[in-house]
């Protein structure tokens, strides 16, 4: 416990750091410091089935395939996933799905859709009523069409697929208790069909998630999948990443304190960076910025094949979605609920304020913080002719080509381009520029 203490601690003076440095929020300039920043934003119309007035406010998972260069988004909102040209970045198309996905309901539990991955020519969703759904993209026409049988009404979520088994790992987050799908993939037809169901509960796999489940993955050296649990058992500041084989067995758990892991991604050396989803603070508490106890944000670097704890990352603050890009060596966190965020105190209760998250920017070979670039949360708004739903800066992906970093963000009148929602893209201009002068 000391030795955690120490490290939240340390945290403290990371942070403070950050906010000292003015090049760490720069957006402008020449470019050739090598630091991330705004380079373009591109612009996302409302559908038909748009849900939420005509705007994207809502919107989950995205990826990146880097075989094709195109970067994909589960927008709620408009009931559809987003394709954007990565190398142009230009918006493609607006895939739905036969029948359509749910769009936004109100609730995430219910809506989708939610999670997205590619592998050429198939792209992976997922969707409400635990449905899982196979599009092939030369035509657009919907191939496979699953569920994984949870509740009424709620939704897959995130998954990941294991190119070597032909296999999803599909996660049902908003069951209780939270469980995985593994789906096999004809990988001829794109066709789907459930091979096994695990769940995350003592009886059945030990693991006892006690706060849902989040962002898979699959690791190609060690061939299993791994998978964040935010939280094991009564106490918040005791979460996991579990170990998954193809055949479905949860082979062991991997303790990781303070931190409440959510996103999740494979980096260089067989590493994982684990994203937490909450904040501590200094005492090992839940932050709470209303308190005289200092925040101590952190993300967490573990081993895939041991699960030992590399290195704590202080600094950053938590969120859904991390990504790591093999193009510039960087991780990249989607930090929608750093402590830097605006917040108003009514009646001592903290509500989020309009303006800026963070993307960090974490080195992988040094293991450290590099930067943290402003990306923008919108908050709701409940009453009146521009009501609206929430939307924070929670998702991200990265195209290693020419490592633009893909950031979407809710309708704002803040960004270029955002009147109805945008996908901001962030790199370091340096490389466009060397490229140009060649």
């Amino acid at each position: 416990m000391r030795k955690n203490r120490t490290l939240l601690c340390t945290a403290v003076g990371i942070l403070a750091a950050a906010m000292l440095s003015t090049g760490a929020f720069s957006m402008d300039g020449e470019g050739r410091d090598g630091a991330v920043r705004l380079l373009t934003t591109v612009a996302i119309p409302g559908t038909k089935a748009n849900t939420t007035g005509g705007k994207m406010y809502i919107f989950d998972i995205s990826f990146v395939d880097q075989t094709t260069q195109t970067y994909y988004l589960a927008d709620r909102s408009n009931a559809v996933v987003d394709v954007v040209d990565a190398r142009s970045n230009a918006l493609v198309s607006q895939i739905s799905a036969k029948p359509a996905f749910k769009g936004f309901t109100g609730s995430n539990a219910t809506s989708g859709p939610n999670g997205v991955v590619a592998a050429f020519p198939w792209l992976f969703v997922t969707d409400a009523n635990s449905r899982v759904v196979t599009i092939n993209l030369r035509t657009g026409n919907t191939v496979g069409d699953v569920s994984t049988g949870g509740a009424p009404g709620l939704r897959a979520d995130e998954l990941a697929y294991d190119p070597n088994d032909g296999l999803l790992l599909v996660v049902n987050n908003a069951d209780s208790p939270p469980f995985a799908t593994l789906v096999r993939v004809n990988q001829v037809t794109g066709a789907l069909a459930v091979v096994k169901r695990i769940t995350f509960d003592t009886m059945h796999t030990g693991v006892d998630a006690t706060n849902g489940a989040e962002q898979p993955v699959w690791e190609p050296v060690t061939g299993k999948f791994y998978l964040s649990i935010p939280q094991t058992g009564p106490n918040a500041k005791d979460g996991a990443v579990v170990r998954i084989s193809p055949a479905g067995t949860v082979e062991v758990k991997y303790p990781i304190q303070f931190c409440q892991p959510a996103g999740l991604t494979v980096g260089p050396n067989v590493d994982l960076l684990v994203g937490c989803n909450t904040v501590f603070d200094t005492a090992g508490g839940a932050w709470d910025s209303t308190k005289d106890v200092t925040a101590a944000p952190i993300q967490v670097i573990i081993d895939a094949r041991t699960g030992a704890i590399d290195t704590i990352v202080p600094g950053v603050g938590v969120g859904d979605e991390v990504w790591f890009n093999s193009g510039d060596g960087n991780y990249y966190t989607a930090s929608s609920t750093s402590p830097l965020r605006p917040t108003e105190v009514i009646s001592a209760t903290p509500l989020t304020a309009q303006g800026a998250a963070i993307l960090g920017v974490i080195g992988a070979r040094d293991k450290t913080l590099k930067q943290l670039v402003p990306t923008f949360n919108v908050p709701a708004v409940t009453t009146g002719p521009l009501a609206h739903a929430a939307s924070t800066a929670h998702s991200v992906a990265a195209n290693a080509k020419n490592n633009h970093v893909f950031v979407p963000l809710g309708a704002n009148n803040v960004y270029p381009n955002c009147l109805t929602g945008c996908i901001a893209v962030y790199g370091t201009r340096a490389r466009m520029d060397e490229r140009a002068d060649r």
